[in-house]
């Protein structure tokens, strides 16, 4: 077998800092079990998101190849993707990473190369490396390494979806120069970042002027592709901040000691909207009212925003989580920051002001809440 150069790299390096004879103190113990576990973290987290991206460049392979030469593709049709997800019933494997690997594997054939080098090529994979032509945009595209081993695939499904080739590239090597996280990649894109630099004339100061508060060196494992690679739940991989967990944690028990009728349903209950994804924090159901309830918690003042995106959570509940008998979703949203406090209830499309008065009379008073939050802050 052969050995992984980066981890005995590692483990070499820890060693030799202990073979110098001198005697040892607890700070170096200490010391050295975080420098040693960090790295190995690192290294790990790099070779998770390299696999992953691998793999879901041969899922799109196979799906393109299938619905190109499959003899039985017609029976499924344009419900290929579905039936799969159905057949397979393996955590992470859905309709929206097939999507976004088929996507992928088109746009970046030259991943296509790794298996080359690795394996045996079948003859189906080997014609897709020599039907490439060298088109000049083609010449300026990262090389099969860069995209693997510098981007999550969750960069990449970030890239994927913008149309124009050459913008693509600009965000792509930007992202790969300058170590964006994946919420920074998507804010550049959303404000149209490629229309600011092509019209500075100064491209340089532009990019060294952006804000900038994430290190994606380590290509941080939150990534939803990677832990699903892994088969972890969100609740085993999002970690929010001390405050937040803290008061998510007494949220949780108070509410279900309030006796109203809240029974616990789920703790960053996973949502895909527009192909990507979010994590509402708590999930109730409550019984007297037959509807569901999500809680947001905001480690912050409240803003706008703030109610927008619980807004979004309560009408994506309304359109794919209601079943038969279940009123429509209302959506509590808490906020706090340095002693200010806000509870906005979201009551998402509910025009009937008696509905939403009976709904008033069985959630949580406000007071109540805000006393919650102020005795369980910090």
């Amino acid at each position: 077998m052969a050995k992984d150069s980066s981890m005995t790299s590692i483990f070499s390096s820890a060693l030799s800092q202990w073979q110098d004879g001198r005697d040892y103190m607890y700070c170096d113990l200490v010391d050295a079990v975080k420098s040693v576990h960090q790295q190995s973290f690192r290294t790990a987290v790099k070779a998770v998101n390299r696999y992953a991206t691998m793999r879901n460049w041969l899922i799109g392979f196979f799906i393109v190849e299938y619905q190109q030469k499959g003899k039985d593709r017609a029976a499924y049709g344009e419900n290929l993707l579905k039936s799969l997800e159905q057949s397979l019933q393996i955590r992470g494997l859905n309709v929206t990473l097939f999507q976004n690997s088929r996507l992928f594997y088109s746009l970046y054939p030259q991943v296509g190369n790794l298996f080359m080098i690795k394996i045996q090529p079948t003859p189906s994979v080997k014609s897709v490396a020599e039907e490439i032509q060298p088109t000049a945009s083609a010449k300026l595209q990262s090389d099969a390494e860069t995209i693997v081993g510098k981007l999550s695939f969750s960069h990449l499904c970030e890239l994927i979806h913008i149309g124009d080739e050459t913008t693509r590239l600009f965000y792509e090597t930007e992202c790969v120069k300058c170590g964006w996280s994946v919420r920074e990649l998507r804010r550049f894109i959303a404000t149209n970042l490629h229309i600011r630099v092509g019209m500075s004339q100064n491209p340089n100061a532009v990019i060294a002027s952006l804000p900038s508060n994430n290190n994606m060196s380590a290509l941080d494992i939150r990534q939803p592709y990677t832990f699903e690679f892994l088969g972890l739940k969100a609740t085993e991989v999002l970690k929010e901040s001390d405050i937040e967990e803290a008061l998510l944690s007494h949220l949780q028990q108070f509410l279900l000691e309030m006796g109203k009728g809240f029974c616990f349903e789920d703790r960053q209950k996973r949502m895909i909207i527009d192909d990507e994804y979010y994590y509402a924090d708590l999930v109730f159901y409550h019984r007297i009212l037959h509807c569901s309830i999500i809680v947001e918690l905001k480690n912050d003042e409240f803003r706008h925003e703030h109610l927008g995106q619980l807004n979004a959570y309560v009408s994506y509940y309304k359109e794919n989580e209601m079943h038969d008998g279940d009123n429509p979703p209302v959506g509590i949203l808490l906020c706090t920051k340095a002693g200010k406090k806000m509870v906005e209830y979201a009551l998402a499309g509910m025009d009937n002001n008696l509905f939403v008065s009976t709904y008033l009379l069985q959630l949580p008073d406000k007071s109540v809440l805000e006393k919650f939050i102020k005795d369980n802050k910090g």
